[in-house]
């Protein structure tokens, strides 16, 4: 990265900084409702402040990225600074932001041109909601065992039947990307297809649950939805590759977001330290919790350095498949950690609902399983990692 580039990644950070400090203020949910109105407000003010934008890649109405190798990039260090600072603040700025960006993805990668026309710039606008529907009750992250059917109907288009669920955006979305099977049986990775489906399509409703965090999420059902041709994002049976595709790009900064929570924990524990008196002195002064904020602070940098080189790798056009895993693995995990010990730190004010830290606690958890499970990402780097020595010299 150039000098300016770097200038312009620090100018980002720093308005998205200033930015979620203010715009966390009223985003907090307690049931379904309150879930989705909060979700439309976060939505409304990063909108308001173009950071939608960044979701998108500038050749279909996105921010302007800078000088990356394909036009279908968005900028991976940029979404991870942005990631990083909106989860430092809320937990629903983070997540509002970052479904924008997967759920339109795989039209700039695959969609009809007339398709991104009308969609992306709208979606980089807040204007248009977007969901990703890949998970079923049996594919999570083994993908070839996707089931939902799209079946060719004769003239042309195709009908879906089945399900998804755990579905950011269900039931807000104005639109999902949906992966079904056009051939073969669950199991096989072939016959894969990737469709845009509009929220209003009749046969599509929504069931909504709640999960640890508050966090707009459902099951949607495809009880006959009929789609033109149309609806097909790139070739029949590529539909795999379109997913795998965006999950790589938008998988570092799921890391980032980690690395934001945890680094709000590790502030929110050194304030209650300092402020909170023990047997007539404050619990900074402890050697056992100084030991604590030691290690909180070497491993979230730990884990932003890994980010940062993920983030590099992705953006240079490298497969980067140790680098990103690597980053996953080890920011969720750490930032898991950081949240738990700030938790332990604040005693029982720690746990109480509305607690700073509490909160943090429940809205990290998800990520050690959303976007690869953080035993998948131990399977990827294993393999990279015997992959490079085998194919060393010395090793043979």
């Amino acid at each position: 990265m150039n000098d300016r580039s770097a200038t312009q990644l620090a100018e980002l950070t720093a308005g998205a900084r200033r930015f979620a400090r203010g715009a966390a203020h009223g985003l907090e949910a307690r049931d379904l409702a309150g879930e989705d109105a909060a979700a439309r407000a976060a939505r409304e003010r990063l909108a308001a402040a173009g950071l939608l934008a960044w979701t998108v890649p500038h050749t279909f109405g996105g921010a302007d990225t800078g000088r990356l190798s394909k036009p279908t990039h968005v900028s991976v260090r940029a979404l991870c600074a942005l990631r990083a600072e909106l989860a430092y603040a809320s937990g629903m700025l983070d997540v509002v932001f970052v479904e924008q960006g997967l759920g339109s993805y795989p039209i700039a990668l695959a969609g009809a041109e007339e398709l991104r026309a009308e969609v992306l710039p709208a979606v980089a606008a807040g204007d248009l909601v977007a969901a990703f529907a890949l998970t079923e009750d049996g594919a999570g992250s083994d993908l070839s065992q996707v089931a939902l059917e799209a079946r060719a109907v004769p003239g042309g288009g195709f009908v879906l039947r089945g399900h998804k669920t755990y579905i950011t955006n269900a039931g807000i979305a104005d639109f999902y990307t949906v992966l079904a099977r056009t051939a073969g049986q669950p199991g096989e990775a072939a016959g894969l297809t990737m469709f845009h489906v509009p929220a209003q399509a009749r046969g599509l409703a929504v069931e909504r649950f709640e999960v640890t965090a508050p966090h707009p999420i459902g099951r949607v059902v495809f009880d006959g939805v009929e789609l033109p041709s149309r609806s097909v994002l790139g070739a029949l049976g590529g539909g795999l590759d379109v997913a795998t595709q965006t999950l790589n790009t938008f998988r570092t900064s799921v890391a980032a977001a980690a690395c934001g929570f945890g680094r709000r924990a590790l502030d929110e524990s050194v304030a209650h330290l300092e402020r909170r008196t023990q047997f007539g002195k404050p619990l900074s002064s402890f050697q056992g919790l100084r030991f604590d904020l030691a290690e909180m602070d070497v491993r979230l940098r730990a884990a932003e350095l890994l980010v940062d080189e993920a983030a590099r790798a992705v953006d240079a056009g490298q497969g980067a498949r140790a680098e990103v895993a690597r980053a996953k693995l080890y920011a969720t995990e750490t930032a898991s950690w950081v949240c738990d010990r700030a938790v332990q730190h604040h005693g029982g004010a720690g746990v109480r609902r509305g607690a700073i830290v509490e909160a943090l606690w429940r809205d990290v958890r998800a990520l050690r399983i959303y976007e690869g499970t953080s035993e998948v990402q131990k399977l990827i780097l294993a393999k990279e990692v015997l992959s490079a020595r085998r194919a060393r010299p010395e090793a043979h």
